[in-house]
């Protein structure tokens, strides 16, 4: 069996995992729901741990040419870096699946 990788969380991914339960457990009142959808969210990052070079890179810069991927997971999508050295996956946002990530993604480094 191959090594696990440790998998971690930035700050910003964290808040985007507080945000997304927040926003489906108060916003629309359904607390069950908001658990459910982060749980599901959560367990398909634990399991980045094993081979998480199987999901795809991101083709846009600037996180294309720090060799960003992302994962689906139901309406949202996580992004992570792996560092094969140290063994590590950093999951640096997760955010829903119908923004313009890009343009976020830029607007923040301007």
């Amino acid at each position: 069996m191959s090594e696990q990788y440790k998998v971690v969380y930035s700050p910003a991914a964290l808040d985007d995992l507080d945000a997304i339960y927040s926003y489906i457990a108060f916003d629309l009142q359904v607390p069950q729901t908001a658990l459910n959808q982060t749980n599901r969210i959560r367990k398909e990052i634990r399991s980045l741990g094993i081979f998480p070079e199987r999901y795809a890179k991101v083709d846009w810069e600037p996180w294309a040419s720090v060799g960003m991927h992302r994962v689906a997971v139901d309406n949202y999508v996580v992004y992570y870096l792996t560092d094969v050295g140290a063994m590590t996956v950093t999951i640096v946002r997760i955010f829903y699946g119908g923004r313009d990530v890009e343009s976020i993604i830029n607007s923040e480094i301007d």
